[in-house]
């Protein structure tokens, strides 16, 4: 007993073993109370069409050890008589863990509100996978430094020479990893911007290819012999794009020349006999057809049409039907298509009588 009556720091081994029992049925009783909580609460958001319940559960499941902990040990400590510099040390450790454990569940919340952004898609298309993933980035890089700087603040450190000393610091980094800051930044600007998407077709400069992959640095594009295209997204932000998946109907322009030699009374024809191939075909809107102009060795007729459909192969096969009808047309029309061809014309010249006593 006299053990029990000794002093240390202001209190009694007695009033030692009392506070630790104190914090100890503390702490189990939060794990406890949060065990029940998590159990009905999951039990009950199951039942449910809401999900505000399942952020709730997800809320208390992410109660982490190093919040009850200290909170347990600082409760428990009530009992003892402490000094005023222990009562603050201990303070500001419970503020830091709260600062934390606030962290943590930011981090839940913003889960959370990204689940409710994509809920009702049948799923999450790749470039809103990518989107998520970088604003997610963000997100959690501003919210740990936050949670850094209040931390450092609640020790008693000088947050305003640090945040200036790392701003000078921040410059330096920042202009050695620059060409990997402006990907990131543009690949923000691609996923929140969409000039493109994940299955676009696209040129850049002499590149082609169709979209796979948009990431934080850089986007993949597989070009149309089958290779993989490694595009930096700052390089793809500063180039022109053409996207051939937005592209509502194509425009087609082509021109067919016949030969010179063709009366004018098909000639007047032919835009007639243009346009009603050019009609006869699906997917296909007629716009003009004219005799455009006088070529070197042809007659050329200027056509303009569209096909509604975006897609390639369905323009082709269009283009292939109306090659086809045009070269029957004009073959029952006996209009004979021109081909590079060079007419000589050799002017024979007078013979000079021989002179007086020639040869």
């Amino acid at each position: 007993m006299e053990f029990m009556d000794r002093i240390y720091l202001g209190n009694s081994v007695k009033t030692w073993l009392i506070a630790l029992a104190v914090a100890a049925v503390i702490y189990s009783a939060l794990r406890v109370l949060k065990a029940i909580f998590y159990r009905k609460l999951k039990a009950l958001s199951a039942k449910t069409a809401t999900d505000v319940d399942d952020l709730v559960v997800e809320l208390i499941r992410r109660i982490k050890f190093f919040f009850l902990f200290p909170l347990s040990v600082y409760l428990g400590t009530k009992v003892l008589s402490l000094s005023g510099k222990a009562e603050d040390i201990l303070g500001k450790i419970v503020t830091i863990a709260v600062i934390f454990q606030g962290a943590v569940w930011g981090s839940a919340i913003f889960d959370y509100a990204i689940r409710r952004a994509g809920r009702g898609k049948a799923e999450v298309e790749e470039e809103d996978k990518t989107k998520l993933a970088a604003l997610g980035f963000v997100f959690r890089i501003a919210l740990w430094a936050l949670v850094l700087l209040l931390a450092l603040d609640n020790l008693g450190i000088k947050v305003t020479a640090l945040v200036a000393g790392l701003g000078v610091g921040g410059i330096a980094v920042a202009l050695a990893v620059q060409n990997i800051l402006g990907d990131l930044f543009a690949s923000l600007s691609i996923v929140l911007d969409k000039p493109f998407a994940i299955g676009d077709f696209i040129v850049v400069d002499d590149l082609r290819g169709t979209v796979e992959h948009i990431g934080l640095k850089t986007t993949r594009v597989r070009g149309l012999g089958g290779e993989q295209l490694i595009l930096a997204n700052s390089d793809l932000l500063k180039s022109r794009i053409r996207n051939y998946k937005r592209m509502d109907q194509r425009r087609i322009a082509f021109t067919v020349g016949v030969v010179y030699q063709t009366p004018v009374e098909k000639l007047e024809r032919i835009p007639g006999i243009i346009r009603a191939v050019v009609e006869a075909q699906e997917d296909c809107r007629f716009d003009r057809s004219h005799f455009a102009s006088y070529g070197d060795f042809s007659l050329n007729f200027e056509t303009v049409y569209y096909v509604t459909k975006a897609d390639y192969t369905v323009y082709m096969d269009v283009q292939q039907a109306i090659n086809l009808g045009l070269f029957r047309r004009f073959q029952d029309e006996g209009i004979e298509f021109a081909y590079p061809t060079q007419t000589v014309f050799v002017e024979r010249g007078a013979v000079s009588p021989a002179p007086p006593g020639g040869k």
